[in-house]
């Protein structure tokens, strides 16, 4: 294992190789701009927030101005992007330091090596002194993940999440099939087999094909994981190539490609959230998260919709553990309006704001403690909360398959190295998906990858 000093470097270098093999985005949503005029310069008072485009932004977005800005006369320039390109726009700010962003959406992958390299501000101080905020209502799961090595707290949740399997009760009844609360892959691979075009035109299940770590990577680790499969052993011996991770692979690929999506390769979580929606799937494994935009008001599915643990092989759960959080730049001119902004968009108060305003399915949960115990909130989410919070609960970044692992992480793992080393593998996955490719030349890419990337570094 490298030394800490070492260490530093080799994050700063990762970093910036991540940029080299994932692209930066040159496309913006919303406002950009510079360090957002602060209090020290005695204009008016801004920050300049990046975040993903996932519905629980866009949810925020709508109800800054009215809310947040009116309260404390502080304007929120938003910058909003999909997944794979805020990845990029945020690796990039960070690496630089550039200062152009106040706040970030980032996760529990980013933190650990962000924090040690000194490109987020630690928060300790700010929860210290905002009592209201509550800090030990935050899921130890979650929290967890974004505290940094030396104990800080370095982002604050705006909603936490694990995975598991939707599917439409009506169209399993039609069928006359059940869906188990625990299933297991081949369960679930016979299931779709069943109900593809049990309505027209409706696939048996929808998967992530994107290519992107954080796309097609984000359900397909989970599935390696149990099948036995690892991205490296405890030693940082790649194991890419292997069998466990070919045959996860490959079911994965041979399923969507038999009961998947119409245009899977190009399918990400919006996509499938969309065919969903639109009811053009009967199931869908993905982020627990999901579960409040499929049951909001307006949703043509709402209340259609069951909800099972993620499916299994070899091991007892498989859901993944994440969560979209709140980062202040090291950079910022801006801190303590920074702070202002993530007291209240991660705030107990902005949850219930959310659920008056817009309903309680649509709240962005997975993070508070006091959520679960809200009978408002009970009532609404009924469906899916309780399986939210088994899936959560149920999840282990330090122990998710069946062997030993080198660093923590479930749908990852938790180096630097990673997303660019997934992002690459990613894109011989998806050509898989698309028959342009076999399984074995995609992973055989991989494995080289691995061991250029990751196994040449941390077996020193």
């Amino acid at each position: 294992m490298l030394g800490r000093h070492t260490r530093r470097a080799a994050l700063a270098t990762a970093m910036s190789g991540a940029l080299l093999v994932a692209g930066c985005s040159g496309a913006g949503g919303g406002n950009g701009g510079g360090g957002g005029g602060g209090d020290d310069e005695g204009g008016d008072r801004s920050i300049n927030v990046i975040m993903v485009n996932n519905p629980q932004m866009v949810d925020l977005q709508g109800l800054t101005e009215e809310n947040f800005t009116a309260e404390t006369g502080i304007t929120v320039n938003f910058t909003v992007l999909p997944e794979n390109d805020v990845r990029d726009r945020i690796t990039q700010e960070f690496t630089s330091q550039a200062g152009q962003y106040d706040v970030a959406s980032i996760s529990n992958y980013e933190v650990p090596f962000y924090s040690e390299n000194g490109w987020l501000a630690p928060l300790d101080d700010y929860i210290a002194d905002d009592a209201e905020f509550d800090q030990d209502d935050i899921l130890e799961p979650i929290a967890a993940g974004l505290t940094g090595e030396d104990g800080s707290v370095y982002a604050e949740p705006f909603y936490g999440e694990s995975s598991f399997l939707m599917y439409r009760k009506d169209v399993f009844e039609q069928a006359g099939l059940t869906v188990p609360n625990n299933p297991t892959w081949q369960e679930v691979a016979d299931l779709a087999a069943r109900v593809d075009n049990v309505q027209p035109g409706m696939r048996g299940i929808c998967l992530r094909g994107q290519p992107g770590w954080g796309q097609v990577f984000a359900p397909l680790t989970t599935v390696v994981n149990t099948f036995g499969g690892t991205w490296f052993e405890e030693d940082w011996t790649a194991k890419v190539d292997a069998p466990e991770f070919t045959e996860a692979t490959q079911f994965y690929v041979d399923l969507v490609r038999a009961h998947g999506e119409a245009g899977a390769p190009q399918a990400g979580f919006t996509e499938c959230l969309n065919n969903m929606t639109q009811s053009q799937v009967a199931m869908w494994y993905d982020a627990t998260s999901a579960a409040g935009s499929l049951e909001a008001a307006g949703s043509p599915v709402a209340g259609k919709i069951g909800y099972a643990q993620a499916p299994v092989n070899r091991t007892d759960a498989s859901g993944w553990l994440y969560s979209w959080a709140w980062g202040v730049q090291e950079a910022s001119q801006n801190k303590d309006d920074a702070w202002e902004f993530i007291s209240w968009a991660s705030s107990q108060g902005y949850e219930e704001l959310v659920g008056a305003e817009l309903g309680w399915p649509r709240v962005p949960a997975g993070k508070r403690t006091s959520t679960y115990a809200n009978p408002d909130y009970q009532a609404q989410a009924g469906p899916f909360y309780q399986a939210t919070q088994e899936a959560i609960n149920a999840a282990d970044p330090n122990d998710p398959g069946v062997q030993p692992r080198p660093a923590p992480g479930i749908q990852f793992v938790a180096i630097p190295e990673f997303a660019a080393m997934a992002t690459e593998v990613s894109q011989y996955v998806s050509s898989a998906i698309a028959g342009q490719t076999t399984v074995a030349d995609a992973l055989g890419r991989g494995q080289q990858v691995a061991e250029q990337q990751v196994t040449q570094v941390y077996q020193q």
